[in-house]
Parts: structure tokens; C-alpha cells; sequence
């Protein structure tokens, strides 16, 4: 892990900031779900040093882009190496978003965890994948550092 360097996707842009590459829809699923992965914060800011400040500042935004609530039980997002974060019951209300965070802390409705002790994402290349309950690839974005 490198350090110090901000690289955040937008989900509004697909641009990576700093040193990283745009996003790539790595398998966009057909047709259109209205649930997606926003922004990708894959390099948290300052030493990577596994402090739970640190892993939290490591995080992925799921996004409803519909006016209708969808329950995210079950969904799962999975890094490049196969690590799965499987949501519980989390029900995300239309043109609402949810950060899920690397390290621990105490889920709500806009913030939650997946316990972990070490990073999710790779800071030079990876992908995030976003499955339903019948995983099926509803969004996944991919990066690549230069």
C-alpha cells in the first residue's frame, strides 16, 4: 500500500484524481440496475498504517439511482483477490447511498463495515464488484494506476 496519495473515483466523472486512471466498466450488466458502485475511495489518505482510521478511509459508495427503496440483503462486493463483504438486511431508499467502510465500526443506514484487519483495495490496479442476491453482476469498476 501506498500512502499519502488521494485516489478517489466519481461515479459522476468515471475520472480517477491524483496518480490513478480512469474507471473501466469491467461487467456492466444488461439491462440497467438501478443500484451501482459511486465513488471508490481505494487509497485512504495519509500512512497505511491499519489503524481503524486509516482502513475506514478506505471505502466504496453503493448508490440507488431509482426512486424505489431496494433491500441489499444478500448483495455482495468483492474485491480484485475474491475478499466478499456480504450485506445484511440494509434497505437503500431511492437516490440514497451507503459508504462501506474497509476496518470496524457500527453499521447505519449510511455507513457500514466489513470488519476487516488489513486493506480491501488495491491502490495500483483493481476492481470492485457489485452481485445481488442471485449474484449477478449488477456494476463493477475497475482501476489502474500509471
Amino acid at each position: 500500500m501506498v500512502g499519502g496519495r488521494q485516489a478517489m473515483i466519481s461515479a459522476s466523472t468515471g475520472l480517477a484524481t491524483a496518480t490513478a486512471v480512469p474507471a473501466t466498466a469491467a461487467a456492466r450488466p444488461a439491462p440497467h440496475h438501478p443500484v451501482v458502485l459511486g465513488e471508490i475511495q481505494y487509497d485512504s489518505p495519509g500512512r497505511d498504517d491499519r489503524s481503524q482510521r486509516s482502513l475506514n478511509s478506505e471505502w466504496v459508495t453503493v448508490t440507488n439511482t431509482g426512486r424505489t427503496p431496494v433491500n441489499l440483503k444478500g448483495w455482495t462486493l468483492t474485491d480484485r483477490a475474491h475478499v466478499t463483504y456480504t450485506f445484511r438486511n440494509l434497505r437503500l431508499a431511492g437516490h440514497e447511498s451507503v459508504k462501506v467502510h474497509t476496518g470496524k465500526g457500527r453499521d447505519t443506514h449510511r455507513d457500514v463495515y466489513q470488519d476487516r484487519h488489513d486493506y480491501a483495495w488495491d491502490n495500483h490496479a483493481g476492481t470492485a464488484t457489485l452481485r445481488d442476491e442471485h449474484h449477478r453482476t449488477m456494476d463493477a469498476k475497475s482501476w489502474r494506476r500509471r
